[in-house]
């Protein structure tokens, strides 16, 4: 079974795994990948690991648990996997972890999922489903930690007039492996906060894709991301304005340090000749702190009807602002100290935007520690 997206930088999916050959780094969705780092995701490695642990904290009233992949409610949200790594995680991941929260239901408190790799040798593979019901409003974050070699597919699904904040946080060791695939079906009048946040693991991939179930759909998309020496991260975007008076928003920030360190982000849309009256815009943000870094930003936009109300893309890639460090040495603030506050108001309007006061403090002290690793040293 396949399905047809009608996007040039989109491939055609397919449950079949033959369908999805071992890429060979030519391809366009592989080009940037360091292949031979990712530990056989992309080939045939076993996905038989199960060396991690989990924690939970959810509200009363939100299913939370493991479950066999027949009955986890996977492909709930239309995703078919447009590349190996996906098609395998589909094929060979013994259980799903699922969350749900009923219709009409308003969380007061985020539902908070902890991931802790400890080192297997063997790969593992999970599927993650999760479900808001209708006219509900919930926060779910999703945290990785340790050391791992992790590939997962996750889906969610948001109901009609639903609001979900979706967050998932790589705070990986220095060693681990990461590809993930997320896919979203947001229904009619509802919307979507995604937020991906990248700071630790050797490389990390990220293949994040959205679409509508009817019109009045809402999707920002929000990223956070910090490459330091010989650190690959990749993030690959697609949003699919496939119904009219649908509206979608990309701001993904990062900052690079150290030989080396390298990021990637991919943003395309696709904008259908049915999905009359929408709005979108992209843009991605780089700030290059140290010499021997590379950042490769490619937004896309594809266009089949005139009759929307807007649509943009920006990227840009950039060293301190000289006239920014030169109005705070001139007041008597350190070059260190200069640097510091500008790397924090570089993020700080993200931070506040992804509007999840559990995580604001915690995040505004990794990048601290970021920074101390190369920038604010003596």
């Amino acid at each position: 079974m396949s399905l047809d997206v009608n996007s040039h930088l989109h491939p055609v999916g397919s449950f079949e795994l033959s369908d999805h050959p071992v890429p060979t780094g030519r391809e366009e969705v592989w080009r940037f990948t360091p292949l031979k780092r990712l530990k056989g995701l992309h080939d045939d490695a076993p996905l038989t690991g199960d060396d991690f642990d989990v924690k939970v904290e959810a509200p009363a009233g939100v299913r939370t648990e493991t479950v066999p992949v027949a009955e986890s409610g996977r492909g709930s949200s239309g995703f078919v996997p447009t590349d190996r790594v996906a098609a395998r995680v589909w094929a060979d991941a013994p259980t799903a972890r699922i969350v749900e929260i009923p219709a009409d239901t308003e969380l007061t408190e985020p539902v908070v999922i902890t991931v802790t790799g400890r080192g297997g040798a063997e790969a593992i593979a999970r599927n993650i489903v999760v479900t808001l019901g209708a006219h509900s409003r919930a926060t779910v974050v999703l945290r990785f930690e340790g050391s791992a070699t992790f590939a997962d597919t996750t889906e969610l699904v948001v109901g009609d007039g639903a609001h979900l904040t979706y967050v998932t946080v790589q705070d990986w060791a220095d060693d681990a492996v990461h590809h993930s695939t997320q896919h979203a079906k947001v229904g009619r009048d509802a919307s979507l906060k995604h937020v991906a946040v990248t700071f630790g693991g050797d490389v990390v991939r990220h293949d994040a894709t959205a679409t509508y179930d009817g019109p009045g759909g809402e999707i920002e998309m929000l990223g956070l991301y910090f490459a330091d020496e010989g650190q690959h991260v990749e993030h690959r975007l697609f949003v699919d304005h496939n119904a009219p008076k649908t509206k979608s928003h990309v701001v993904y920030k990062g900052a690079l340090q150290g030989q080396g360190a390298h990021s990637v982000w991919i943003g395309n849309v696709l904008i259908r000749k049915e999905a009359e009256g929408i709005e979108t815009y992209e843009e991605n943000r780089n700030l290059v702190l140290t010499d021997g870094c590379q950042a490769d930003s490619v937004p896309n936009l594809e266009i089949e009807t005139g009759e929307i109300e807007g649509a943009g893309h920006a990227s840009a890639t950039a060293r301190f602002d000289d006239e920014q460090l030169f109005y705070l040495r001139s007041r008597g603030v350190s070059e260190q100290e200069a640097q510091r506050l500008v790397v924090h108001g570089f993020f700080n309007d993200l931070i506040r935007k992804i509007a999840v006061p559990e995580l604001e403090e915690s995040l505004t002290s990794t990048v601290e520690a970021e920074l101390a690793k190369n920038v604010l040293k003596a």
